[in-house]
């Protein structure tokens, strides 16, 4: 019989970044300078050459920065390490200097892809990103060649929130339009009249760091805020004085929409022709985030109708973007190139706090800033990796059941194993990692996992349920339940409460077992549909036969139900993603109650 242990909450204390080293995984070897000659018979000379990259022979490793840093973050640098300040390197250049780098710094500017790393012959041990993303940098490369990335992500946070609002406050007094009017040698009092902020409002998009300043600030001025955030808790906002929203009433209802969200595969072109037909017509955007979660062409398309009156854009899908951009070129639209961080402070903040990181990582510490994940011994993710997958797939299903407006806070994680010491961070870390990344550009993994859900407020505990039999398999199964928060499929809801859903590893892959109290049996590829239907004949061939038509190949079907003839579950397993007519067809079905599309 199984018996059950009290669960335990992991505190900072327990965070893996506290307990673990990088010194035998990522601490850089500096091989002592060596000189070789040779003889010149011409005039006698001989010639020296040095293959160490640091003067004077020194034993200090070498950090190259290739792109402008903040004097106070140089100065740090160089009190441990050989600094290398070349600028504007080609990536010829970059790739024949790397070999004789220990870490390497950069910007946005700087690709620092695959063939960095194959060319820096196992050296490069640090990859430091001054500043929040780190599109430029091949995540899998670096991992894999044994090098630690590291960002800087909280020192541009006032930065960009001060930019946001002297967008917003541009943008709805026509400052930039009239500055150049003037300077044309025009005096056009009438065409320039602008709209107040006081009693309008605003709706942010995005709740995390730089989104919750930018409320703050928009409440200081008098503004009504609103704001959408999947992730946020709702207590946080609620002390800013701001309204969690759904993401539909949030563009549906307000006058200002700024944006905030991360850019990531479900936010790529999120405002687009079908997004700008729900707003109220004269709404005014503001975004200071990432070019790419707006359909340029479809606003310029909202701009020429009037949906939107004006847009203030910080940033563009194309960088620097083409002089002909039509959005760019729009009389009702502010732009500024990339200037979001672009402060005295927030620079020489950001420049400090890379090189603190890529200092304490050289060092064999941890940073909490670390962004992709160390090295795991082959025989240890060898018999767990399917459980990491069926870890991170669970947390993914989970919060994506999640309705709009629910800040998560409370995950509780079950493990059923027969192994009395099952080891279960990496699955902790994994699960982490896949209800946090749907829905922010934080890249969760070991080393970070425990650090990221404590900033974001979320409180996971772990229960391991212990099992009579073999220890020859690892888990039996893994449950994840999400307390206090409203679910948009009611039926994924346990008795008391909580979304609710198991899995376990068959055959060496992931499947999907339970949600809420149905039983199903999915295999977790591809993606998931749910529907919630009165138990009757036909209704597989129905959903079947509508799929069917779209070219969606289903790879699994299961029902689960809770009697004959009364209520069930159907899981079904898709390659492909519907289109939204498909998914709206298959909830007309009359028998069909409730479904959701979930996307691994």
């Amino acid at each position: 019989m199984a018996s059950l242990k009290i669960p335990t909450l992991r505190t900072p204390s327990h965070s893996l970044s506290s307990k673990l080293s990088l010194r035998s995984a990522f601490s850089a070897n500096f091989p002592n300078s060596a000189r070789f000659s040779r003889s010149q018979p011409q005039r006698g000379r001989v010639l020296i050459i040095t293959s160490a990259a640091s003067s004077s022979f020194s034993n200090k490793p070498t950090v190259l920065v290739a792109e402008k840093l903040g004097e106070a973050g140089l100065t740090l640098l160089k009190e441990f390490a050989d600094v290398d300040c070349s600028y504007n390197l080609s990536p010829k250049e970059l790739r024949s200097k790397i070999s004789l780098c220990d870490a390497l710094i950069v910007r946005s500017g700087t690709k620092v892809n695959r063939a960095v790393f194959e060319s820096s012959g196992g050296r490069l041990k640090v990859v430091g990103r001054a500043g929040v993303g780190i599109d430029n940098v091949d995540l899998a490369a670096a991992t894999e060649h044994g090098c630690l990335v590291v960002n800087a992500p909280t020192a541009n946070t006032v930065a960009a929130a001060e930019h946001g609002i002297a967008l917003l406050a541009a943008m709805a007094r026509n400052v930039a339009q009239a500055d150049a009017s003037i300077k044309a040698g025009k005096w056009q009092r009438n065409k320039y009249v602008g709209v107040s902020l006081v009693g309008k409002t605003l709706a942010v998009l995005g709740f995390g760091k730089v989104g919750s300043e930018v409320a703050r600030r928009a409440k200081g001025l008098g503004m009504h805020v609103i704001a959408h955030d999947p992730y946020a808790p709702a207590e946080r906002a609620c002390a800013i004085g701001v309204e969690l929203v759904s993401f539909d009433e949030a563009i549906g209802t307000a006058d200002f929409i700024s944006m905030h969200m991360p850019l990531i595969p479900a936010t790529s072109k999120m405002f687009n022709d079908e997004t700008f037909a729900k707003m109220k017509k004269g709404v005014r955007i503001v975004n200071v985030a990432r070019g790419g979660v707006v359909d340029e062409e479809a606003l310029v398309r909202a701009l020429d109708a009037g949906i939107v009156a004006q847009a203030a854009l910080d940033v563009f899908s194309e960088e620097p973007p083409k002089q002909d951009n039509k959005l760019v070129q729009h009389e009702m639209v502010t732009v500024t190139p990339h200037l979001g961080a672009s402060t005295m402070e927030a620079q020489e903040g950001v420049a400090i706090e890379i090189a603190e990181a890529v200092v304490g990582a050289l060092k064999g510490e941890l940073a909490a800033t670390a962004v992709n994940a160390p090295m795991v011994p082959a025989e240890v993710l060898l018999e767990l990796k399917p459980y990491v997958i069926l870890a991170e797939k669970l947390g993914r299903l989970a919060v994506q059941l999640v309705a709009g407006g629910s800040g998560v806070k409370t995950v509780k994680v079950s493990y059923a194993s027969s192994r009395p010491n099952l080891d279960t961070r990496l699955l902790r870390a994994m699960i982490t990692k896949g209800i946090i990344e749907p829905i922010s550009d934080v890249y969760v993994n070991l080393v970070n996992a425990d650090y990221t859900a404590k900033q974001r407020g979320v409180r996971i505990t772990e229960e391991h349920i212990h099992l009579d039999g073999s220890h020859e398999i690892p888990l039996e199964f893994i449950k994840v339940q999400i307390a206090d928060v409203k679910s948009k499929f009611a039926s994924a809801t346990s008795k008391s409460g909580e979304i609710k859903v198991e899995g376990r590893v068959k055959d060496g892959i992931p499947h999907l077992t339970k949600v809420g109290s149905f039983r199903v049996d999915v295999s977790l590829e591809g993606s998931i549909i749910l529907c919630r239907q009165v138990d009757q004949p036909g209704m597989i061939g129905k959903v079947g036969s509508i799929l069917g038509q779209e070219n969606v190949n289903v790879s699994f079907m299961s029902v689960g139900r809770v009697a004959p003839r009364k209520h069930a579950v159907m899981a079904i397993g898709v390659d492909d993603q519907p289109r939204k007519e498909s998914l709206k067809r298959i909830g007309e079905v009359p028998a069909i109650e409730e479904f959701v599309f979930l996307k691994l």
